[in-house]
């Protein structure tokens, strides 16, 4: 059998072949056949001596890197006319990126041309959404290579200089581009200053503490990691801090788990909630439980709850703690009330048939079906108790759906079929 070359095998699958890829479906299509060529060129690169049982001839690595930086030409073209909003295509176009400089490193490319293909790719893309990143390329650029990409930059940085502010203070997108390779930069130098500077900007958000630290994590700096996660957690109270705190934590306990039992209790403090109060449960032990009530009780009541049902498996207390604080939260109590059907199903199976029924109190047809299959499993539960009282209530709450809404025919057919009394 006569093999064909990788060239003839991917880029008719990355190449766009249909007009319509305005159309939404047309442009999934086309992305999984992108997704396809990406797999063949990842073979090509880590297994190429297997490509003959895919119908490919072993590439040289040479011939790899050329098809693959075709192969990104193409990809960005086609993302620039595609209705992308599934976001396939640019997936496939980030996952070429990230072969490139592998392909480039293996191939042994010229390394002043791979720096001028690094440096102008950027600003090659017509939509201005993909970059390329240096340190990744670093290898294959050697010295020679990275000392001409710099050159480029300072030339850009001139350039960028001369450039007279947007309207309402936009940036432009040389502007831009400088930004992402001077932070790239700052982290294949491991230049501590360079790295704060460019990633922490004018530190008015805790995501850019966050990037301090992350760019850290890359040149392997652990304590100033570690610290600059600490001080994005620290920064306020908004939801960038609440999420640094999971890395924070992560952080803590890959590299100084004996200072993780003190941001346990740091972050309960920050954002008590049922995960947080577990988590300082778990340190701290039942002398904390009076504190975490209090806590939770002020500040998020269905936090409350969630902690003595979850954490502590107390639904009895769970449940008279919701009786007490949310008595009309359907959230919680659609929830709870399931698992406190085996202590009192009477009890449990009133709230369960009210939740259901509260949510056809405004006319939606999308909600019939739900509701009918819940009435369905209400009953069965009901009967599986053994307690006619349960029966009777379920029923009883069914036969007041249908007396309050005869003249909703969508759901007196849904309850039919159902077979509901």
């Amino acid at each position: 059998m006569e093999l064909m070359s990788l060239a003839d095998g991917v880029l008719p699958l990355i190449r766009a072949q249909s007009r319509d890829l305005w159309r939404y479906e047309v442009a999934n299509d086309q992305g999984d056949s992108m997704l396809d060529g990406v797999a063949l060129l990842e073979q090509a690169l880590d297994n190429p001596e297997e490509m003959p049982d895919l119908g490919i001839a072993v590439p040289t690595p040479q011939e790899t890197y050329t098809v693959i930086t075709k192969a990104i030409r193409s990809a960005l073209k086609v993302i620039a006319r595609a209705d992308d909003s599934s976001g396939i295509i640019g997936t496939a176009c980030a996952e070429l990126l990230e072969l490139h400089p592998r392909a480039a490193e293996r191939a042994d490319v010229p390394q002043l041309k791979l720096a001028d293909w690094v440096f102008n790719l950027p600003f090659t893309d017509e939509l201005q959404i993909f970059e390329t990143d240096p340190v990744a390329y670093a290898p294959a650029l050697g010295s020679t290579g990275m000392e001409r990409f710099k050159q480029h930059v300072e030339v850009l940085r001139a350039e960028v200089a001369k450039e007279e502010p947007g309207p309402y203070g936009l940036r432009s997108h040389k502007a831009h581009v400088l930004e992402w390779f001077d932070k790239r930069l700052a982290v294949f130098d491991k230049d501590t200053e360079a790295i704060i500077r460019t990633h922490l900007r004018d530190g008015s958000v805790a995501a850019w503490y966050v990037d301090v630290s992350e760019a850290f994590e890359e040149v392997g700096d652990i304590p100033r990691t570690v610290e600059w996660a600490k001080q994005a957690v620290l920064f306020d109270y908004g939801h960038q801090s609440r999420d640094a705190a999971t890395r924070w934590r992560r952080l803590l306990i890959e590299h100084l788990p004996e200072e993780h039992d003190d941001a346990i209790r740091t972050i309960f403090e920050r954002w008590p909630s049922a995960v947080s109060a577990a988590g300082l449960h778990r340190v701290d032990g039942d002398e904390v439980l009076g504190r975490i009530h209090e806590t939770l009780e002020e500040k998020n009541s269905s936090e409350l709850v969630r902690f003595q049902w979850k954490t502590l498996k107390n639904v009895q207390l769970a449940w008279e703690t919701a009786t007490r604080l949310l008595p009309e939260d359907d959230c919680i109590w659609a929830e709870l009330a399931e698992a406190y059907t085996p202590i009192d199903p009477v009890a449990a199976l009133r709230v369960r048939s009210r939740v259901v029924s509260d949510a056809l109190i405004e006319t939606d047809r999308r909600k019939y079906r739900p509701a009918a299959r819940e009435f369905v499993k209400l009953r069965k539960e009901a009967r599986a108790t053994g307690n006619a009282e349960a029966i009777a209530l379920v029923d009883s709450v069914i036969g007041r759906m249908r007396e309050l809404y005869p003249r909703r025919p969508r759901l007196m057919a849904e309850f039919d079929q159902a077979g509901l009394p």
